[in-house]
């Protein structure tokens, strides 16, 4: 399998699935998220802190994917069984090592004391086991395990690639060939959106089509749910499925263009434009909602 391809630096904005969701779901945070040094008020160094709050969910990702990339890992250069009872301590002490470095947007925000390894690790546990306990597990380690050597577990970067000429980005979890396929798994601890996670696959599929030059009915892109208990849904392909999604590629671009000041040097207009949401039940989960709404959200420390 040739290797994945470098392009050089560029400013000009790159689409990718987590962009164009904060863009669509409220502009402010959309800005927030990506053009904070542009924000004439606030100091970058105060939004810089924001940004970097996580959350009980998502951290719990972050380390189930972590856990994961080494499991695979420890798969490429042994075939002993696993020792779950290890394997679990590993991923407890892994928890609680990755979350002594977070600050928690729950904690920010006072709506919890504190967060620590207990109050993540039971999900992550029961991610991890399900995960064993699969069938696609089985498979991995009995007929997957042949080309170990080929198999990309979380490359580095950001996944960037091209689409029809455009920058674009979508990091795969692991991609690996067996027999005449590649295969792209991409883990979810998360609830099921259909919808989003097929054309996430589409795009983790046009990635693999751009960099190794692989046709679409050769690469089987599979989304597996690892809670409430393990579940796949694989993403059925051709020329029309990756066509398709370069034409709402290029639609959701334009759109983010549409708010640059400077399309090329990604320049935004100004930060008025970037019009809040008023809806609470996406507000209240945002973690800059103390800039916008503080009398609603006073952080821990006012």
């Amino acid at each position: 399998m040739s290797e994945i391809k470098r392009f050089p630096f560029t400013k000009i904005l790159g689409w990718s699935m987590s962009r164009y969701n904060e863009f669509s779901l409220c502009k402010r945070r959309y800005y927030y998220q990506y053009y904070a040094k542009h924000d004439p008020k606030i100091p970058r160094k105060e939004i810089d802190y924001l940004k970097g709050l996580t959350s009980i969910p998502l951290e719990i990702g972050v380390i189930v994917h972590h856990v994961i990339k080494a499991l695979l890992n420890r798969l490429q250069s042994s075939r002993e069984a696993i020792d779950q009872d290890k394997f679990s301590d590993y991923a407890y002490r892994s928890t609680t090592e990755h979350i002594e470095r977070k600050v928690f947007s729950e904690v920010y925000y006072g709506e919890l004391d504190k967060i620590d390894a207990d109050d993540l690790f039971p999900k992550i546990r029961e991610c991890l086991q399900n995960l064993l306990a699969s069938d696609r597990f089985t498979w991995l380690t009995n007929e997957a395990i042949s080309t170990n050597t080929s198999w990309i577990i979380e490359p580095p970067g950001y996944g960037e690639t091209r689409i029809n000429e455009l920058k674009a980005y979508a990091k795969v979890d692991f991609l690996f060939p067996v027999d005449d396929f590649l295969y792209i798994l991409d883990w979810k601890t998360g609830k099921r959106d259909l919808e989003k996670h097929r054309k996430q696959l589409v795009g983790y599929a046009a990635w693999a089509t751009h960099h190794f030059g692989v046709e679409p009915e050769g690469i089987k892109p599979v989304v597996a749910y690892l809670l409430p208990e393990y579940e796949e849904v694989e993403q059925e392909l051709n020329e029309f499925d990756i066509e398709d999604f370069a034409v709402r590629v290029k639609t959701e671009t334009d759109e983010m263009y549409g708010f640059c000041s400077d399309v090329q040097n990604n320049l935004p207009i100004e930060k008025v434009e970037f019009v809040k949401i008023e809806v609470e039940s996406i507000s209240s989960r945002c973690k800059y909602r103390g800039l916008c709404f503080p009398d609603l959200y006073p952080t821990s420390g006012s």
